[in-house]
């Protein structure tokens, strides 16, 4: 009786999670000069052009795209709303984020500032129509702290000469960004977190890896044992208000499931909360409670 009973607990458990092979795909923005943004992520960060067509672009590593760009006329930059905070490219090895801070150190281009957060090296600038970037490394998972405790105590200041060190040992020429970067997490800002964990964590079913003290005004989901692939806080404001259909920034990011199968077990969960759909290109797009776009693909679609 035991052995069903704990059965059945596994069983609800596994349909009310996210499949650990979940991932983040393509980020999408509106942007107010096409030309410009493609500029700053080709010629300063290393991305490719994968293609232009009309009013839009698709910009990345040589895969799939990472960044989405659509021009809307008239887009304009509003600040104090909900909406993206900034989206973290993984890059493979330190030597290539040695190589994005000095690209960045030569093109004389501002940052906002960098870290060692314990999980993962990172770096922070805006673009050219000021959207957050993370450029990010992980270190190996065994390395990376289990608690929000943990995380706040391993927070600290990036040593820059050391992450420089790299390149004296390993002066090969670097040609952009290598082929196995991704998306690593995207970071947004929310108008209600007790509102957001209920989408991100018992309607979608992503994991809280660690939880912050209530007056970091944060919280994290993950799939699986990363980190973390989704970031909410409060920071412009509770009940801060979804941005104009015209405003530059966020329209979607992309949560790749591996299969369909699992794609029909987030929607159910998605139905039953009485949350609408709307079928976009390679996949559903819902909104989480503060209007951020969340397009739901599987693999195969792309």
């Amino acid at each position: 009786m035991m052995t069903m009973t704990v059965s059945v607990e596994k069983e609800a458990q596994d349909v009310q999670t996210i499949h650990p092979a979940t991932r983040l795909g393509t980020v999408h923005y509106t942007t107010a000069n096409l030309d410009k943004q493609i500029a700053f992520y080709r010629d300063i960060l290393g991305f490719r052009l994968h293609w232009r067509e009309g009013d839009s672009a698709g910009l990345g590593a040589g895969g799939e795209d990472l960044l989405r760009l659509t021009e809307g006329p008239g887009a304009r930059r509003v600040r104090g709303t909900t909406g993206l905070y900034h989206t973290a490219f993984l890059v493979p090895t330190r030597w290539d984020l040695a190589h994005l801070l000095k690209r960045i150190a030569e093109t004389h281009t501002p940052i906002q500032g960098t870290a060692n957060h314990g999980t993962h090296l990172a770096l922070y600038l805006p673009d050219a129509e000021g959207n957050g970037i993370e450029l990010a490394w992980d270190f190996p998972r065994e390395q990376w702290p289990r608690t929000g405790e943990e995380m706040m105590l391993s927070n600290r200041a990036l040593d820059i000469d050391a992450l420089f060190g790299v390149l004296a040992e390993d002066p090969a020429s670097w040609d952009g960004l290598d082929p196995a970067t991704k998306i690593g997490h995207v970071h947004l800002h929310v108008a209600d977190l007790d509102a957001t964990e209920r989408f991100y964590h018992d309607v979608l079913g992503f994991g809280q890896p660690f939880e912050l003290p209530a007056r970091m005004g944060a919280k994290f989901f993950a799939a699986g044992d990363y980190h973390h692939h989704i970031g909410t806080n409060t920071w412009q404001g509770a009940d801060a208000p979804p941005p104009p259909d015209d405003a530059i920034g966020l329209r979607h990011f992309t949560i790749v499931l591996p299969d369909d199968a699992e794609i029909e077990r987030v929607l159910a969960r998605v139905r039953d909360a009485g949350i609408l759909t709307e079928r976009v290109e390679g996949g559903l797009l819902v909104r989480d409670p503060a209007q951020n776009g969340v397009r739901l693909t599987a693999e195969s679609a792309g």
